[in-house]
């Protein structure tokens, strides 16, 4: 076997749907931070619709370039299914019935008590020498084409998610395991309240000079989020590696504006330090519409800490529900940073929270004026060390409206975590 070691992969995922836009190609997010792990380089990915042609035309291409090509899709029983009868065909391999798979089959049929039809027996049909990976949960099994004297292998999977994930990570990684010398592991820097620019000139000089750990920024909704990767020869090492460039960047001004290291969300780090410190949580939300007690109650274990909150949309909400005084919002309005405090502490008092924030502002796309413009939001945010209220000039998107929301819901979750760090 002159096989002994995969440097490279490529992603080939198969389906009409996916070009056309029906389905989201989650397939290929999931498998390359697979390769990652196991310190597997990639370089390319690709889409291909169901058309033997072009499918013979993608593989080709991707076995060229990489030691290791993982499709995913087109592994069904109907005629459209094409992509282990191309790729037999393209690396010169004959399909026998395998009775194993054919037998779990209808094993799995026999246990959702559904028909068998005659062009499920296609599925049970493996290209000559290959390594079959058994599909716990639906029927296509997965495989591996193996030339070894070529210095290829081609892994094939179903396409659902449900079926591919856990058959990759039982199955195919400790397989492949096999033919890599050396792990990779990534860790996520999250940063919130500095933009990608100030970001990236506080570390130019650490992004510039890194390569093992590599440093690279990326952008999400209103926030940075730094990546260090690092490879080595053992898990131990690649951690040991990432956190000599995590103490750094927490050591420069970007430090400040850190919530978490693989932490992944502002909510969850509210979670984490709401756990840790043993507080509760609630809001009292206007302009947001309850996004913020939805992305709290997107979270496992958010029961624990997080009360509830009241969408105090109109201004009798504002008053009967929160407590705010009539005259307050008279004088100043509902977006106002007097108002804002007022429906903080109301929803702290009415709910019985330790922490509860407030939104209230001007969502758009219309409603804006001189005075109070379009992406103006007020956060108040009240514990028993009082009341507090920030100012937000969030200037609108090209979605205004969701966008505003959502950093308005963004800001109030990061002021609750760093109110919680006081208490």
């Amino acid at each position: 076997m002159i096989f002994t070691n995969i440097n490279t992969a490529e992603i080939v995922c198969v389906g009409t749907e996916i070009l056309i836009g029906d389905i989201v190609n989650t397939n290929a997010a999931f498998i390359s931070k697979k390769l990652a792990e196991m310190g597997i380089s990639q370089y390319h990915q690709g889409v291909v619709g169901d058309n033997p042609e072009r499918l013979t035309e993608a593989l080709r291409t991707a076995l060229e370039r990489a030691d290791l090509v993982i499709t995913s899709g087109g592994l069904g029983p109907t005629y459209d299914d094409l992509t282990k009868e191309t790729a037999a065909r393209l690396m010169g391999r004959a399909l026998h019935a395998d009775e194993k798979s054919l037998a779990a089959i209808r094993a799995y049929f026999e246990k959702t008590g559904r028909v068998m039809t005659e062009n499920n027996a296609k599925q049970a049909l493996i290209p000559d020498g290959s390594t079959v990976f058994e599909n716990m949960r639906g029927t296509a099994p997965g495989l591996c084409i193996e030339d070894f004297d070529g210095g290829k292998l081609l892994v094939m999977l179903p396409g659902p998610p449900r079926e591919l994930e856990p058959m990759f990570s039982e199955q195919v990684m400790p397989y492949l395991m096999k033919f890599t010398d050396n792990v990779m592991l990534s860790r996520d820097i999250n940063i919130f309240g500095m933009g990608e620019s100030t970001v990236e000139e506080h570390l130019r000089e650490l992004m510039q000079n890194s390569a093992n750990p590599s440093l690279a920024p990326y952008v999400n909704t209103g926030e940075v989020r730094l990546r260090v990767t690092a490879r080595a020869e053992s898990l131990a090492e690649c951690k040991k590696m990432c956190n000599e460039v995590i103490e750094k960047i927490y050591a420069s001004p970007v430090g400040e504006y850190i919530y978490g290291v693989d932490t992944g969300s502002l909510e969850k780090a509210l979670l984490l330090k709401l756990c840790e410190k043993k507080l509760t949580f609630a809001s009292a939300e206007s302009c947001t519409g309850g996004l913020i007690g939805k992305r709290m109650t997107d979270l496992a274990g958010a029961s624990e800490v997080y009360f509830g909150s009241i969408i105090s949309y109109a201004n009798e909400v504002k008053e009967n529900l929160l407590g705010v005084p009539h005259e307050v919002l008279e004088k100043h309005g509902a977006v106002s940073p007097e108002t804002a405090a007022h429906m903080a502490r109301g929803a702290r008092e009415r709910l019985g929270v330790d922490i509860a924030v407030s939104t209230t502002g001007i969502a758009g796309p219309g409603g804006g004026t001189d005075e109070k413009p379009v992406g103006l939001v007020y956060v108040g945010v009240s514990s028993r060390l009082g009341e507090s209220v920030t100012k937000l000039n969030i200037a609108p998107g090209r979605s205004v409206r969701d966008y505003v929301r959502y950093l308005a819901a963004s800001n109030a979750l990061s002021l609750a975590r760093i109110e919680a760090e006081k208490l």
